[in-house]
């Protein structure tokens, strides 16, 4: 019969461990990280679980000693701080799956029966042993303890150290940057620069420039030599956001540069050399792309040398209660609301039922809003956008057709002078980028609203691209599928 040695300085967890897997093997356990390993050392074991707070040291530094003894014992890490940093750490280490606590039966049975699984398949000894480095620990990037989260964690964790081109999907607002930072900072080019570009908020010519730089004279306006984001990035790692909006004499750049590390500047004779990661991010079909003719499939291709899915936030509600704490904590801060104690019952419920179209990027939007409307020290329902009052099967821009209501716009504009009075009020310190948010979100829907919705003709009335007018109409939960609507 297998045998399983299970490490933690809770008894309960031993005792949830021992009944639930005694049916499938034999369970040893251990209370401290040093009786663990005298255990290893003692006996053969099939799989280890290990706590990664033991009350004598780390369990990943007990991870490394069990790993001297036997390199090929599968280790699973349990704790109740399953953070991003350390489920990255524990897998660059090697480990073979992690759980967070409190632990369930069902999925704890099925990995432990996995893992042992594994253990009798692999009996003939390596023939190149993995150096196993510690990974570099830096505070949490993201939030997230739900399952699709920690597999996003361990996939960071696998790839990081692998010097490959990496392709984030994703929708909207679910935080690719944020991956892509976790990546540089777990990766051998932490100490290097790390660069982000967002393709969609620059105009085609100006990307171009943006990345590869041009010569004095290259174009109307180069009156000097500049350096593009290639060769600023040379030995770190280069974000491509919105990769999709790319044109397609700048894609054809980007493949030499991902082929063989050369390029020219714009207006340039001179071949460069540079040494720089290429991580992208996309919420658009690029497949589809391809078949329209809108995107060159060689590059699709190396691009996705491997790719990282990041789930929407409706597809990971367990994180939800995790995030507004994070960002009610943060708000009470920036917005200085040093009375503001938490959430009513009926508002949090309605968070938690809530589709969230928007990502976390909504989220976090509408936590600040609801601090920042707050009259007392708890947040009721009623400071919460209309949609999510409303709440429906389906997410507010699924809705049916509605009446636009032709006060929004005039009560809009009215209400600057009251935010900044409030906000003097309140002692904020944090007054010109609320204001500037809020008169960028009244423009927007004022040019929208005389476009009828057409999102090219308000781009062009507004200056910027349509990649970054889709952007702010995420930012501002700006509805155009049945008119031009606000969510307030």
């Amino acid at each position: 019969m297998p045998s399983i040695l299970v490490v933690d300085d809770d008894r309960t967890i031993l005792l949830l461990a021992q009944r639930t897997l005694s049916p499938i093997a034999d369970v040893v356990t251990a209370l401290s990280a040093e009786a663990g390993i005298a255990a290893v050392r003692a006996g053969q074991f099939d799989v280890v679980l290990l706590d990664i707070q033991l009350p004598d040291r780390s369990g990943l530094a007990a991870y490394c000693e069990i790993r001297e003894i036997d390199s090929k014992l599968p280790v699973i890490f349990m704790t109740v701080e399953a953070a991003s940093s350390t489920a990255i750490e524990a897998m660059q280490l090697g480990a073979f799956d992690y759980l967070a606590k409190p632990l369930a039966v069902d999925p704890l049975r099925d990995l432990v029966e996995k893992a042992i699984e594994q253990r009798q398949r692999v009996s003939v000894p390596v023939a190149l042993s993995v150096d196993q480095d510690g990974a570099s620990k830096s505070g949490d990037l993201f939030i997230g303890r739900s399952e699709p989260m920690l597999e996003v964690f361990k996939d960071i964790g696998r790839i990081s150290k692998q010097d490959v081109p990496i392709l984030i999907r994703g929708e909207s607002g679910t935080g690719k940057e944020l991956v892509a930072r976790a990546i540089f900072q777990h990766s051998h080019r932490y100490n290097k620069p790390f660069l982000a570009v967002n393709c969609a908020a620059l105009p085609d010519n100006l990307l171009e420039s943006e990345l590869f730089g041009h010569e004095k004279g290259a174009f109307t306006g180069a009156e000097s030599r500049r350096i593009g984001k290639f060769e600023q990035c040379n030995g770190g790692t280069l974000f491509l956001d919105e990769i999709g909006d790319m044109a397609p004499m700048v894609q054809a750049k980007v493949l030499r540069v991902l082929q063989d590390q050369r390029f020219e500047r714009v207006g340039g004779n001179n071949e460069l050399k540079t040494d720089v990661r290429i991580i992208t991010a996309t919420n658009r079909p690029l497949e589809q792309m391809v078949k329209d003719g809108e995107y060159r499939e060689d590059l699709l291709y190396r691009l996705n040398g491997v790719t990282i899915e990041l789930p929407p936030l409706r597809e990971r509600k367990d994180d939800i209660k995790l995030l507004i704490q994070h960002f009610l904590s943060r708000a009470k801060i920036e917005l200085n609301k040093p009375d503001l104690e938490g959430l009513a019952p009926e508002t949090l419920d309605l968070l938690m039922r809530y589709d969230w179209p928007g990502n976390v990027r909504q989220l976090r939007a509408v936590i600040r809003r609801c601090v920042l409307d707050a009259s007392m020290s708890v947040i009721f329902a009623d400071t919460l956008p209309a949609e999510i009052r409303r709440l429906g099967t389906n997410s507010a821009i699924e809705r049916p057709n509605e009446p636009i209501d032709e006060t929004i716009q005039e009560q809009v504009g009215r209400e600057l002078p009251e935010l900044v009075q409030r906000l003097l009020n309140e002692k904020s310190t944090n007054v010109y980028s609320e204001a500037m948010e809020y008169m960028e979100r009244y423009v927007l829907f004022t040019v929208l609203q005389a476009t009828d919705g057409n999102q090219s003709q308000a781009a062009e009335i507004l200056g910027i691209t349509r990649g970054k007018l889709r952007d702010r109409i995420n930012t501002f939960g700006i509805v155009l599928e049945s008119g031009v609507s606000l969510r307030t």
